[in-house]
């Protein structure tokens, strides 16, 4: 999974929506404590920047060191780079011992991890009662009436370059197997919607959608997702206003459960 990311990894870092303080915040009011958070698949660092300013330590990991190499230093982030497949023992020496952390986040990954095992290393790891974990995904940017009906057979267009686990997050995490309790005061463990928005040029969404691996993928194959007739599409669409940059948002939904006794 990793190496869909490592050409583009600059692209990445830059392009990749932010997620919402508000995001952090429902986390965080969920947590009985807010000592150490095990941020899994970091990539180039965005949720453990934000769970740094909450929680007392944060863990970081990924399987790429591209990735970590562009995620921000700060000195209660410990980052770890660790491998495709973690043994119990990795687990152990590079992460936390038993029962002993608040907090596992996963952003914009789950949809790619052996899903039982990791579970079942979560729920180790987790302190119990009421340990938390929360997983992430945002789905496509929305901009406005005309750029989005641009954007929308396109994405179709991109549909064959993308890895099938695409489609769990297409699909808003709602079918992906998340064994854990509702947190208190809710009745499920979601999915929660969020909305990140940034502020964006029509160059810089260009390099958003270049960061995407299925771009890479149709790349490698000489399929060029972004030919002249679809950014002359995109252009008349996004100049129509008048206005650059835009507000482009991304919808991001959470599933969030608890461990129990």
């Amino acid at each position: 999974m990793a190496d869909l990311f490592v050409k583009q990894a600059k692209q990445y870092a830059k392009t990749r929506p932010s997620y919402p303080a508000e995001l952090f915040q429902f986390i965080a009011s969920k947590a009985a404590f807010h000592g150490l958070a095990w941020d899994v698949g970091t990539g180039s660092g965005q949720a453990a920047q934000s769970l740094a300013e909450i929680y007392e330590r944060v863990v970081a990991t990924d399987t790429s060191p591209t990735q970590l190499g562009f995620a921000p230093k700060l000195p209660n982030v410990r980052y770890e780079l660790t491998s495709p497949v973690m043994s119990w023992t990795e687990l152990e020496k590079k992460i936390a011992p038993e029962s002993s952390l608040d907090l596992v986040t996963i952003a914009q990954a789950l949809h790619w991890f052996d899903l039982p095992t990791f579970y079942q290393q979560v729920k180790w790891a987790l302190k119990k009662p009421n340990g938390l974990i929360a997983a992430w995904c945002y789905t496509v940017p929305e901009v406005n009436g005309l750029v989005d009906s641009v954007f929308r057979p396109f994405y179709a267009d991109s549909d064959p370059f993308w890895d099938p686990a695409r489609k769990l997050v297409d699909n808003e995490y709602r079918g992906i197997d998340f064994p854990f309790e509702p947190v208190e005061g809710a009745d499920s463990t979601g999915p929660f919607r969020f909305v990140s928005e940034r502020a964006m040029t029509l160059t810089e969404y260009f390099t958003y959608i270049r960061s995407w691996s299925a771009y890479q993928t149709a790349k490698g194959e000489g399929v060029e997702l972004l030919s002249s007739n679809v950014i002359e599409k995109f252009e008349r669409a996004w100049n129509e206003d008048g206005n650059s940059p835009k507000i482009v948002k991304f919808p991001v939904y959470l599933r969030i459960g608890r461990t129990g006794n």
